[in-house]
């Protein structure tokens, strides 16, 4: 079956009433019918389920759902996107290895990689995904892995996969990559030679801003060392979550589809706006990586990002001025959302590294949502033209 109907059909577990839609299973423990079933369980010599920290009915069916969608051998489903990134780093690097990651990444996973790995002894140098030249001189003897976002997190930059596969594959290195902004039915990075990727749920996959939940799926080998590391540091994703997630995971496709005719059009619109110093959506012709984009993703994703000439006060000035669309430490919501990441998401960075990565003191990030497009137009054209 095609991997969107997987997302729909795989169901992991029924009761005696043979329900429709896959029930929730609330429980922290799992009972055995004797010591024996019991011990084997413990021994990792069945499929039984323990603990709800180790495997759920439901967690597992949303993680086979993503496996599916991905291409991937297996998966591990996590309490957030946050902790599905910490874990990829602490599971597979040790002491005196070195991370080689993209400049160009989510804000806590910079205070991850800048701020707490090297308390653990292990090392980072940090890549511009403007200057995929640079990337193979900037490899050690150590460097243990590679990790990226494509597109990128504020700036929507896009990195050549199969190129940075091929470097990998090289010097015999994990790559690791978030695909959160594009989302499995828009990029598969693992087809592309990725190791493992990792994904926020809390954005596209759930889609509606009511959980939060975290996956990683890759590689089976490095896929259980993740698994053993969270199962004794406990980040599992809640029976509960994991049931909305699956659920949600079944619109994905169409959802998808939407966002990013929406956000197309919004790009289009937009892009020659005299308040606007420049606009960049993946599948413009006008974006740097247009070629690329185009290579390795099936739309453009339901992100755009531009740069206000007044600087940061014209920034904060447009989102004070908008009506409709959402301020909220979020994205990929069916209502639309606006952010300022050089005052929020951001701005722990220095000025220096923000420039580094293209995120301007003006820069306005769209998370486009699935309104009517005439109104997520009417509402920041208005809020342009005043602020």
């Amino acid at each position: 079956m095609n991997p969107i109907t997987k997302a729909i059909r795989i169901q992991t577990e029924r009761t005696n009433e043979m329900e429709h839609s896959t029930p929730l299973f609330l429980t922290s423990s799992f009972c055995f019918d004797d010591a024996e079933e019991m011990r084997a369980a413990f021994a990792d010599e069945s499929d039984d389920n323990i603990y709800s920290r180790f495997s759920n009915p439901g967690v597992k069916e949303f993680t086979d759902k993503m496996v599916a969608l991905e291409g991937a051998e297996a998966g591990y489903a996590t309490s957030s996107g946050m902790s599905a990134v910490f874990a990829s780093f602490m599971a597979l690097l040790k002491k005196g290895d070195h991370l080689l990651s993209c400049n160009s990444i989510f804000g806590s996973t910079h205070t991850i990689i800048k701020k707490y790995l090297p308390n653990y002894g292990i090392e980072y140098s940090y890549i511009s995904a403007d200057k995929p030249e640079e990337w193979e001189a900037a490899i050690r003897p150590n460097t243990k892995m590679i990790y990226l976002e494509t597109p990128t997190n504020p700036g929507l930059a896009i990195i050549d996969l199969e190129m940075v596969s091929a470097l990998a594959k090289k010097y015999n290195l994990i790559l690791n990559v978030d695909n959160c902004f594009a989302t499995p039915v828009n990029q598969r990075p693992i087809d592309l030679g990725a190791h493992l990727v990792v994904h926020s749920a809390t954005k596209w996959i759930d889609g509606q801003g009511r959980v939060l939940g975290g996956v990683v799926v890759g590689k089976k080998e490095l896929v259980q060392d993740i698994y053993l590391f969270c199962r004794s540091t406990g980040p599992a994703m809640s029976p509960f979550n994991a049931w909305v997630l699956s659920k949600s995971l079944e619109t994905l496709d169409v959802r998808m589809e939407r966002h990013a005719k929406n956000a197309l059009q919004l790009a289009k619109t937009l892009e020659h706006h005299p308040k606007i110093s420049f606009l960049k959506y993946p599948f413009l012709p006008s974006h740097p990586q247009y070629e690329i984009a185009i290579k390795q993703m099936q739309n453009g994703g339901g992100i755009v990002c531009f740069d206000l000439k007044g600087g940061l006060e014209s920034g904060r000035s447009f989102l004070n001025n908008l009506t409709m669309l959402s301020l909220t430490a979020n994205l990929g919501d069916t209502r639309s959302i606006a952010s300022h990441p050089a005052s929020t998401t951001h701005a722990k960075l220095t000025d220096e590294e923000r420039l580094a990565t293209n995120i301007t003191p003006g820069l306005i990030r769209i998370s486009v949502g699935l309104e009517h497009v005439d109104d997520i137009l009417a509402d920041i054209l208005q809020a342009l033209e005043n602020c």
